[in-house]
This record gives structure tokens, C-alpha cells and sequence, in this order.
């Protein structure tokens, strides 16, 4: 295929160049919707980017070949993905006609939901709402004895196990219960699941093999989680941030609780993200 061929969303990635369409066709309807469905399209991939990169790998088909599939398949569900009914593409395209006829106004998604100010905020999947929904009762029971949100737990708990796609599983496959990847340190004489995860190490991700706690419950391990951040002197600047999202995200990680660098940015999105599911769930 020569350098510079027009591919349509029906083919095999959005072309950015195609946008140009937009600036030489002036107000027209067609330009219009092309270019809504190519943001929308560079909105899915980045939320798919963000979905990979919270979900716990084994590490025994990690490959730069593979990594870079990966990609390419993100990038065609991407494509595939956008300019369906009731989807992104729809409120992008008026908020793009109100802007070229000057009268641009707040972004609305359909039933008067304000969109995203950015592309960087995770949206609202129906696996992260089955999630919420999920775990809301232990949270809840857990935050009323603890002092700590609810929703702050959810959304940690969300980006710890890939929002349930990535839990931490026993050789057999049995689940750990352990939702927020903490680790058998510490005199820990329960049980225990030993995996392959992602450890920062001077600044770049390496594959490690660790021992984490195993629970026999969801709850438990929301107990758990609580008595940690509560009890523990290392993260007592922490539970003095449970009224702001941004404040408590960066308490974490300031007390090392993982060791990623881009951590606090990755759990206040998770978070707001949780926070958004409760007020739509009631």
C-alpha cells in the first residue's frame, strides 16, 4: 500500500491526515462526521492503552512482537469501535458545528451528561460499572468502620486487578480475593498466591515473581486493605487525604505503596471513575 492512501474507518487504522478534509470542506456535514469519528476512534485506543495497562500480566508471552500486536488489534477495535449510535462521535460532531459556527457551548453527551474535558479521563465501561456494583456492599460496610470513601477503595481496588480482569489467582486458577495487589510482608501467616507481576525499577517496568496475600473473601480483603492504610505509620499522611481524590492518590505513592511512577495520575483516574458510576448507579 503506497504512503499517503486514504483509509476509511472500515479499514485497517483511522488516517489522521484525513482530518485536512475538515479545514478544506469548510461546515460540511460529511467532514463533519468523519472527523468526529476520528477522535472518537483516538479516544477508544487510549482507553483501551489504559484498560491493558491496569490489568496484571503473567509475563510468559510478554515479546516486543507481541506487545506491538496488541497495538495494531487496539487500534482496529478502535477504529471498529467508533461512529456507532449513541456513541462519542455523535456529541463530538455537534460540539465541532457549534465551534466552526461560533457558537461553541459546554460538550453534552446524550441525557445531559457532561463529557470528559480530556482524552486522559477513563471512561466509564460496563465491566468497570459491573465492578462497582460488585463490591459496593463490602466497600461500603468496610468505609463506615475505616473512615476511608468507599469509592476510594472501589477505585483502587478497579486499577489494582484490571476492574476484575486481572486478579490475582492461585496456581489452580482460584481466585486470592485479593484486590489490592498487597503483598505477603510484613509477618503475613495467611494464605498465599505467588505470581509474575510488573515491578518499577529505577524507572523502567520489570518482570518480577512475588508472594501476595490470598483471602477467602472480597470483604477480607477490603478489611484488609483498611487495617493497612489505617494502622500502618507509613501511610498516615494518607488517611489524612480521604477528602481529596488527587491528595490521596499521591499520598500513595508517596509512601511507596506501588511503584510505578505514573501511579497517582493512574488511581485519581480510576477513582473519578468510580465516583461517576456511584452518582449514575444511585
Amino acid at each position: 500500500m503506497a504512503i499517503g492512501t486514504s483509509i476509511t474507518p472500515a479499514g485497517l487504522a483511522a488516517d489522521p491526515t484525513s482530518l485536512n478534509a475538515l479545514k478544506a470542506a469548510g461546515n460540511d456535514k460529511a467532514a463533519l462526521k468523519e472527523a468526529a469519528k476520528q477522535f472518537e476512534a483516538l479516544f477508544m485506543r487510549e482507553l483501551l492503552k489504559s484498560m491493558r495497562e491496569a490489568t496484571a500480566k503473567s509475563g510468559l508471552m510478554d515479546s516486543q512482537g507481541e506487545n506491538m500486536g496488541t497495538d495494531l488489534l487496539d487500534q482496529q477495535f478502535s477504529v471498529q469501535l467508533s461512529g456507532l449510535p449513541g456513541g462519542l462521535s455523535e456529541a463530538i460532531e455537534r460540539q465541532l458545528g457549534r465551534q466552526l459556527t461560533g457558537q461553541a457551548t459546554d460538550m453534552q453527551a446524550p441525557g445531559g451528561l457532561r463529557m470528559p474535558s480530556t482524552v486522559d479521563r477513563v471512561s466509564a465501561t460496563e465491566r468497570q460499572a459491573d465492578f462497582v456494583e460488585k463490591h459496593s456492599a463490602a466497600a461500603q460496610a468496610v468505609a463506615r468502620e475505616s473512615g476511608i470513601p468507599a469509592a476510594f477503595m472501589i477505585g483502587q481496588a478497579g486499577h489494582e486487578s484490571g476492574w476484575g480482569r486481572g486478579e490475582i489467582r492461585h496456581a489452580d486458577g482460584s481466585p486470592a480475593f485479593n484486590l489490592f495487589g498487597i503483598k505477603a510482608t510484613g509477618g503475613w501467616t495467611g494464605k498465599v498466591a505467588e505470581i509474575t507481576t510488573t515491578e518499577y525499577i529505577d524507572g523502567e517496568p520489570r518482570k518480577v515473581t512475588a508472594k501476595f496475600r490470598a483471602y477467602d473473601s472480597y470483604e477480607e480483603s477490603f478489611r484488609d486493605y483498611a487495617r493497612l492504610i489505617g494502622n500502618s505509620p507509613r501511610y498516615e499522611g494518607v488517611m489524612e487525604q480521604r477528602h481529596s481524590v488527587q491528595g490521596f492518590a499521591s499520598g500513595l505513592q508517596r509512601a511507596g505503596y506501588a511503584t510505578d511512577p505514573a501511579y497517582a495520575a493512574k488511581l485519581s483516574r480510576a477513582i473519578n471513575t468510580t465516583l461517576s458510576l456511584q452518582r449514575a448507579q444511585g
